[in-house]
């Protein structure tokens, strides 16, 4: 089946950056939100991404207004009944997911694929709450999406090839994506390998062996990084990387998995990085 119309469950950051490459690759995107302020908030996120982009040339206007026409906002997820591929892009938290897969296996079109943009938790635990698990499958875009390249298409031991070269083909040939295929076990192939780094880099904090500027200068002189192991922290959100963190440990039971008590207090005081304007630095 071909894939014109995506319905996403979330329109935050994730959501509506997922939203927005959706529909400058000509799709028609609907995002479920549980607000109306929600829902405004998610429409000028989209608008105000795609501003930039025009602004740094890398969209025009004509491309821009008709990526923004393609884009709707609900309060209702019964209007996703038409859509060929549903993305849920929902916080982390394994109850609500699976809520929210079961509700929509009873709403959307039988043929329809039900995706999940989870980072962390398994597959398996959300295609078991419907009744279609061969058409459940993980598509995990990376934060910001507009510009991160890269999509972990994520297969359980019960997704259906047919889904797999679906959303694969989707991702590759109409969003432009690299598209990676990583098996059904927590954390998939990038956090399995980077949310023990980060955790790493938290302790050396904690412990006051480092300061936060000289850890992540050290990684990026030192290795060649882009980006220094607290700074990323920041910009994924702490509440993600511990959230992460929990699920691969609790799946795991390894050591260098486990959260450090300085990340969980961040959490707990709201200091979640670049959202919140606080995180090991300060953005305000």
């Amino acid at each position: 089946m071909s894939i014109e119309l995506v319905g996403v469950i979330g329109g935050g950051t994730m959501g509506a950056g997922i939203a927005e490459v959706c529909a400058k690759a000509g799709s028609s995107v609907l995002i479920l939100e549980t607000k109306q302020e929600y829902a405004d908030a998610a429409q000028a996120r989209i608008e105000k991404s795609i501003a930039r982009g025009v602004k740094a040339g890398k969209l025009d206007q004509a491309a821009a207004d008709a990526a923004l026409a393609r884009v709707g906002v609900t309060l209702d997820m019964n209007d996703f009944a038409d859509r060929d591929l549903v993305i849920e892009a929902a916080p982390e938290i394994e109850a609500l997911k699976a809520d929210i897969f079961s509700k929509l296996d009873a709403i959307v079109k039988r043929e329809g694929i039900l995706a999940s943009n989870t980072s962390s938790i398994p597959l398996i635990k959300m295609a078991n709450a419907t009744q279609r698990p061969g058409q459940v499958v993980g598509i995990h875009f990376f934060n910001p999406v507009p510009v991160m390249p890269l999509v972990e298409v994520v297969v359980s031991l019960v997704t259906a090839e047919e889904t797999v070269a679906t959303v694969t083909e989707y991702v590759r040939d109409t969003l432009g994506k690299k598209a990676v295929r990583a098996g059904d076990r927590a954390g998939f192939i990038v956090n399995a390998l980077l949310i023990p780094y980060l955790l790493s880099a938290v302790r050396m904090f904690e412990s006051g062996y480092a300061s936060a500027e000289d850890i992540d200068a050290a990684m990026k002189g030192g290795c060649g990084y882009p980006m220094g192991p607290l700074t990323l922290c920041d910009t994924v959100g702490l509440d993600i990387a511990l959230a992460a963190a929990e699920s691969m440990h609790q799946e795991f039971g390894e050591p260098h998995m486990s959260p450090p008590p300085l990340l969980r207090r961040m959490v707990d005081a709201g200091h979640l990085g670049r959202k919140t304007g606080q995180g090991f630095y300060s953005y305000k």
